[in-house]
């Protein structure tokens, strides 16, 4: 870029002149001349025009990332302490992680298995799910039968629903979750009924309005401390950034 200025400044022989280098200072003509070398320049030096933007991208990245960082510093109680989300892994964790998810997400259920292994074979990571069904009625259905379940049982009944619905292939329906309950040996009539509950709504409601003040807007989404990782991200990926937060 250096390279650019310097020949523009002594291609309209402005060098000597800092304050002519102002393009609302210059005539027509130098305006023109000032287009004719600038567009000759790039025409002979495609490359800069890809440098710049990466710069920019690289730019509006870091960006992104300080801001992601701000909005989860500043949410961090709901994040962790909303008192209906369920809680996996190492409660006393150095690290927590929490997703927000969709039963019916590919890249979520792709991402299942690698979560699951980083969290067992980590052994230090608090796992927070965030329930956030927006891929249509079925995502709903599937959240609010796995939050009920949460409620009118414990802890392990909904890991043991999660994961199972998490990797659940077939269509989603009242009856589809009726028959996983009974399945497990739960009231299915009693857990469809709680599903459609004022308790459930409140959860899917405050799940649903921490993630707008997030700007999160797809799954998976993971929150690692304080850092926001938009999308599917492997286990390498997972366990490098993991390090990186112990590091800091």
């Amino acid at each position: 870029m250096k390279r650019l200025a310097l020949s523009f400044a002594l291609g309209l022989g402005l060098a000597t002149s800092a304050a002519a280098t102002d393009i609302d200072q210059m005539t027509d003509a130098e305006r023109e001349a000032f287009g004719a070398e600038v567009r000759a320049y790039l025409l002979e030096n495609p490359e800069v025009l890809i440098e710049a933007y990466n710069v920019l991208e690289q730019r509006q990245a870091q960006a992104e990332a300080v801001a992601d960082r701000n909005l989860a510093q500043a949410n961090m109680d709901a994040l962790y302490n909303d008192g209906h989300s369920w809680v996996g892994g190492n409660p006393d964790g150095d690290i927590t992680i929490v997703e927000f998810m969709d039963y019916r997400c590919g890249y979520c259920k792709r991402a299942f298995p690698e979560v699951e292994e980083l969290i067992e074979s980590d052994g230090n990571i608090r796992f927070i799910v965030k329930e956030f069904p927006i891929l249509g009625e079925a995502s709903v259905l599937a959240s609010r039968f796995a939050i009920a379940a949460h409620q009118l049982y414990d802890d392990e009944t909904y890991k043991l629903v999660h994961d199972t619905l998490m990797e659940f292939r077939g269509d989603i329906t009242p009856d589809s979750l009726a028959q996983l309950a009974d399945t497990f040996g739960l009231d299915s009539a009693t857990i469809l009924e709680q599903a459609t509950s004022n308790e459930v709504t409140a959860v899917l409601q405050a799940n649903m309005e921490l993630a707008q003040i997030l700007q999160i807007s797809g799954t998976p989404t993971f929150v690692v401390e304080d850092e926001m990782v938009r999308g599917y991200m492997p286990l390498a990926a997972m366990q490098q950034t993991v390090e990186e937060q112990r590091a800091d």
